[in-house]
């Protein structure tokens, strides 16, 4: 199996976050790798994946990272692939790492989602690769039908529970 995906993330610790972006990825049945690569502390290391992701088959990166949070806008810089930005919540509540990934310089945008989104990154990158792949993307449907008929199931519970001057 090639992977199509890559998650890259400055460290190990940042594992509890990104494994929701791998779980939904592996349900979707989307080949992914997961890399930890730092763009301080093995900057060739992060420039070589970057380079040639492409030629390995990789379509779009999805890059954590925490305070400083520089690794997601260093891949941009060496790649033509989409890279999709999750800010890790470490210090600053997260901002820090927040603005300095969705603050790129034009001609480097790093697509950016939420504080610790990485669920969010992976929807992202599985409806760009739905673009061209029409299985992905019936799963991908499949997958937003679950989440309404959860919301749905969740407002009918809700009308099971009473209060006296609960009026629904």
């Amino acid at each position: 199996m090639t992977p199509i995906v890559s998650i890259i993330m400055g460290s190990t610790s940042d594992l509890p976050v990104m494994e929701k972006a791998a779980q939904l990825l592996n349900d979707l049945h989307v080949p992914f790798e997961m890399n930890a690569l730092s763009a301080h502390r093995t900057p060739e290391a992060v420039e070589e994946f970057a380079k040639n992701a492409r030629s390995r088959g990789i379509k779009v990166i999805i890059a954590a990272a925490g305070m400083a949070a520089h690794l997601p806008g260093v891949i941009a810089a060496s790649t033509s692939l989409p890279v999709i930005g999750v800010p890790i919540k470490s210090s600053l509540d997260g901002m820090d790492a927040l603005l300095a990934i969705v603050q790129m310089p034009p001609g480097i945008p790093v697509a950016t989602v939420g504080i610790n989104g990485a669920l969010n990154a992976a929807i992202l990158a599985v409806q760009m690769l739905s673009l061209e792949n029409k299985e992905l993307e019936t799963k991908f449907i499949a997958y937003k039908e679950g989440l309404k008929k959860k919301i749905v199931k969740a407002n009918e519970e809700l009308k099971e529970i009473k209060y006296e001057f609960k009026t629904n």
